[in-house]
C-alpha cells in the first residue's frame, strides 16, 4: 500500500531530535507561551522575511485573528475563493463578515485577479488570496487592485510554506500571512497549530493581545480577545522541523519532476513564471476522476480530492456568502486527484504510481526503471 500521506516516515528520521525537544519542554514545567514559542516566532519570521510572527492555536485561528486585527465584523465583506479548505471561509464567517467568493484561474487553481474588480464593493475590507497546493497566487495584480482601493491583503499560506513569488516567500507579500501547522502540512506540528506573520508593528501588537483574551497584562483585558495559543511542545517540534523545511521542499520538487516526466494522459500541475511551487499536494486532473481513483485503490495506491465540493455549494455556507457563477471552480472539482506526495516517497513508489496511471489509460508498456 502506498498511502496518500505518511507522516510516520518523516518522524522516524528525526525521532530522537523530537523526543529530546519534547523532553526538554516536559522538564521545563512551562507549557504555554514560553521560550520555545518565542524562539520559534523569531525563527519563523526570519524564514518568511517579516519582522513579526505570532503563534496561535490553528491555521483557522490565524485567519480569524488576522481579520479581527483589522476590526472586520458584521457589515463588512471579505473576498476569497471557493476552491479552498473550508477553513478559509469559516474564519470569515466567524467574524460576522460576509465572504464574497470569486473564481480561480484554471492554470494554477488560484484566485483569478480579473474577477476582483467586479466583486469589490464599498463594504470590502480585505482580500484573502489562497496559495493552493504549494503554489503562490498571482500576487502582483491582486496587490495592485487592493492598494488602489485601500483594501488589506491577508495571505492564506496554509498549503505553501516556503513557496516563492518573484523571489519573496509567501506570507511576506501582503499585510499579513496566515499559516497552518496541521500535521500533513509541509511544516507540520504533532497536533494543531498556526502562526500569523506581518511587518506592521501595530498589527503585530494587536494580534498578540487578541490571541490571549486581549490581555495587556495578565487578567486585564484592554480589548476583546480569545484563547488561541501555540503550545510550547508544538513550538519545540516545529523548531526542529523548520531546520529541514527547505530540504524537504526540494525533495517534493524532485518528486514532482519525476511525476512530470513519467505521467501521460493527465493534466499535470503548472509551474508558472516567477513562482516556485513547493508541492504540498501533487494534483492531476482528468475527466475520468472517479474511475482512475477506483483503479488506483485496487492497486493499493492512495489518492484524495482536495476539495470535492466547492464551499459555495456546501449547505452550511450557501446562505452566508455572496458569489456569482464560478464555472472554473465547479469544473475542476470534478476532475482533480491528489496523488501521494511527501518527501520520503521513493523513486520505485513514484514509478509504481505513474505506471499504474499510465496503464489505466492504456499505456501497457509502462516505464523502464531508471
Amino acid at each position: 500500500m502506498i498511502p496518500v500521506f505518511d507522516i510516520s516516515r518523516q518522524h522516524s528520521q528525526i525521532r530522537q531530535e523530537l523526543i529530546k525537544a519534547m523532553a526538554e519542554v516536559l522538564d521545563s514545567g512551562w507549557y504555554i507561551l514560553g521560550k520555545e514559542v518565542e524562539n520559534f516566532e523569531e525563527e519563523f519570521a526570519e524564514f518568511v522575511g517579516t519582522s513579526n510572527a505570532v503563534g496561535v492555536a490553528s491555521g483557522t485561528d490565524a485567519l480569524y485573528i488576522a481579520l479581527k486585527a483589522l476590526d472586520i465584523g458584521p457589515g463588512d465583506e471579505v473576498i476569497t475563493v471557493s476552491h479552498t479548505a473550508v477553513a478559509t471561509v469559516a474564519a470569515i464567517v466567524q467574524t460576522g463578515a460576509t465572504p464574497v467568493l470569486i473564481d480561480i484561474c484554471e492554470e494554477a487553481y488560484t484566485m483569478d485577479p480579473s474577477q476582483l474588480p467586479a466583486a469589490i464593493s464599498a463594504r470590502t475590507k480585505a482580500i484573502i488570496p489562497v496559495h493552493l497546493y504549494g503554489q503562490a497566487a498571482d500576487m502582483d495584480p491582486i496587490l495592485a487592485i487592493a492598494e488602489n482601493r485601500g483594501i488589506s491583503i491577508i495571505e492564506d499560506c496554509a498549503q505553501a510554506n516556503g513557496a516563492l513569488y518573484k523571489g519573496k516567500k509567501v506570507g511576506s507579500l501582503g499585510l499579513m500571512g496566515a499559516f497552518s501547522f496541521y500535521p500533513t502540512k509541509n511544516l507540520g506540528a504533532m497536533g494543531d497549530g498556526g502562526i500569523i506573520v506581518t511587518s506592521d508593528e501595530h498589527i503585530a501588537s494587536k494580534i498578540r493581545l487578541l490571541r490571549q483574551y486581549g490581555w495587556q497584562e495578565r487578567n486585564i483585558s484592554t480589548l476583546i480577545g480569545t484563547n488561541s495559543r501555540l503550545d510550547e511542545i508544538q513550538a519545540a517540534v516545529l523548531r526542529i522541523k523548520l531546520k529541514y523545511l527547505d530540504a524537504w521542499n526540494k525533495k517534493r520538487c524532485a518528486i514532482a519532476e519525476l511525476y512530470r516526466q513519467h505521467l501521460t494522459h493527465v493534466r499535470k500541475p503548472a509551474e508558472l513564471a516567477g513562482r516556485t511551487h513547493v508541492y504540498h499536494l501533487y494534483v492531476i486532473a482528468t475527466p475520468q476522476q472517479k474511475d482512475l481513483m477506483d483503479y488506483l485503490k485496487g492497486r493499493g495506491i492512495g489518492t484524495a480530492i482536495h476539495y470535492p465540493v466547492p464551499v459555495h455549494l456546501q449547505g452550511a455556507y450557501n446562505e452566508l456568502i455572496r458569489c456569482g457563477k464560478l464555472p472554473v471552480t465547479e469544473k475542476i472539482c470534478s476532475q482533480i486527484i491528489s496523488l501521494p506526495m511527501y518527501p520520503e516517497l521513493t523513486a520505485d513508489e513514484i514509478r509504481e504510481i505513474s505506471n499504474s496511471i499510465n496503464e489505466f489509460f492504456g499505456c501497457k508498456d509502462g516505464l523502464k526503471s531508471q
